[in-house]
């Protein structure tokens, strides 16, 4: 495995991998940014991406050169072995009702499938969050069923609703925030992904495992209402 190193501005490094993008990648590059953060003195932040590592540092602390040298050295350890076990989460969708999956009819259209074997595709696989990204929380999804492949939308929305669950190309995403978009979009989960009120405003992270489940508009209302109150828990393996 392979580092090439690019400056982003005066604090900043981007350590990409010359590997394609995979689940397996994903894992290095997250075993990686934890031996950096717990291991080089100087680094203040980082941000993963699909195969690139973005390091903050502190120049006073550490320069350039070295930070590169020691990110080097760490590339052989960086192992899913260094990684705490992935949490698996539940999140509750509801599809069916024509104002939350205002575009799943279209889509089961264009695949030739019914409704219901959307659906049933759509929540019965566990999806790998490889990054948040594009909009605070909001999460790049990998490992949706490969009979649910269907390009983006021609001319992307200009608003869709936080809690959104769209596809597009081979990827699952999550509307974090109201933001324009084009995936096309199959349902909306009540649970939020980010609260800036909430003491960790953003709910994932790079590695979880997000598995969906389908529920009726009254269920998904009745969540709702416990999410606006603070009193729902998401349940997590």
């Amino acid at each position: 495995m392979r580092l090439r190193f690019l400056p982003a501005g005066d604090v900043a490094v981007s350590a990409e991998f010359d590997e394609p993008i995979a689940p397996a990648l994903s894992e290095r590059l997250r075993a990686l940014e934890s031996l950096a953060r717990n291991e080089i003195e100087g680094v203040l932040e980082t941000v993963p991406s699909f195969r690139a590592l973005l390091v903050y540092y502190d120049p006073g602390r550490i320069d350039y050169v070295r930070l590169c040298e020691r990110l080097t050295l760490l590339v052989p350890r960086a192992l899913p072995s260094v990684l705490p076990a992935s949490r698996r989460i539940e999140l509750p969708c509801c599809y069916r009702d024509p104002e939350l999956g205002f575009e799943l009819a279209a889509v089961a259209e264009r695949l030739s499938l019914p409704i219901d074997e959307v659906i049933r595709l759509q929540t019965s696989v566990d999806y790998l969050v490889y990054f948040i990204g594009f909009a605070p929380g909001q999460p790049y999804l990998t490992g949706m069923a490969d009979a649910l492949t269907i390009a983006r939308l021609e001319t992307p929305r200009t608003r869709t609703p936080p809690g959104s669950v769209g596809i597009g190309g081979t990827q699952c995403c999550i509307y974090s925030v109201e933001s324009p978009g084009g995936f096309w979009v199959l349902g909306r989960t009540p649970v939020r992904l980010y609260d800036a009120r909430a003491a960790q405003p953003v709910l994932l992270a790079p590695g979880d495992r997000i598995r969906f489940r389908d529920v009726d508009r009254p269920t998904y209302d009745r969540i709702a209402a416990d999410v606006g109150a603070g009193i729902y828990r998401i349940q997590v393996t």
